[in-house]
């Protein structure tokens, strides 16, 4: 049985997405490196963009490098592609945006076979309010009310450039495009809306409760495994 990865960040004793993609390109190349991401992802977490950066002095063609690290690797992580950047590239320090998606089953009965790819409400939720709340996110604020204690960021202000609420059959799929986010933030935010969506906090207080800072005062931090990290621009 394959053993379960946990999150992106390396661990001495446990496996992880970034110890293992380093491992592979060891292997390849005979090169011990530092893979730098664009952010780590949280165990549970799916990444479908992901963007990290390393230096080597191999002779391997730039396009055969996602097939040979590949060949190196678990089927649970796979490169899409590699290419060639200036020296100066640094993966998190020039990402000018991430767009994260969330997955809400809100189906009569509960999914066998997505159960750990997407979160079930089995009551349904109010797509409409759902949808006025989350505009009110939009925009440039200090999202202190909508992150995790001991988050390490200096500063809590943070820019979300879109939103989006849509169903699809019987899921709700919610994406937040944004300069940044804290840890945890988008899971409280969707909490908060799927809160809405319960008609248990209305969607006109969301402008409140962000002013607020108040951890207290928006939705639970809903579970890691049905957020993707979609894109990562630059």
């Amino acid at each position: 049985m394959e053993k379960i990865l946990t999150g992106w960040q390396k661990q001495p004793t446990k496996l992880n997405i970034q110890g293992e993609i380093e491992r592979a390109i060891e292997n390849i190349t005979g090169e011990k490196v530092d893979l730098t991401a664009s952010g780590r992802t949280d165990a549970g977490v799916h990444a479908l963009g992901q963007v990290a950066n390393f230096k080597t002095t191999s002779t391997l063609p730039i396009e055969k490098f996602a097939i040979a690290i590949n060949s190196k690797l678990k089927k649970s992580i796979r490169i899409q592609k590699a290419e060639e950047v200036n020296e100066r590239f640094h993966s998190r320090y020039n990402c000018k945006q991430k767009t994260y998606r969330y997955i809400i089953n809100n189906a009569n009965q509960a999914s066998a076979i997505y159960r750990n790819l997407e979160y079930y409400v089995p009551i349904k939720l109010n797509i409409e309010e759902m949808k006025k709340a989350i505009k009110h996110f939009e925009g440039e604020h200090d999202f202190k009310g909508f992150k995790a204690s001991g988050t390490s960021s200096k500063s809590s202000i943070r820019e979300i450039y879109k939103t989006s609420i849509k169903k699809e059959d019987e899921r709700i799929i919610i994406e937040l495009t944004g300069n940044g986010f804290l840890y945890n933030m988008v899971r409280i935010i969707v909490g908060t809306l799927v809160d809405v969506g319960l008609g248990k906090i209305k969607s006109e207080q969301i402008p409140e409760i962000i002013n607020s800072k108040d951890r207290t005062k928006a939705g639970k931090t809903l579970p890691p495994y049905a957020l993707y990290l979609v894109k990562v621009e630059y």
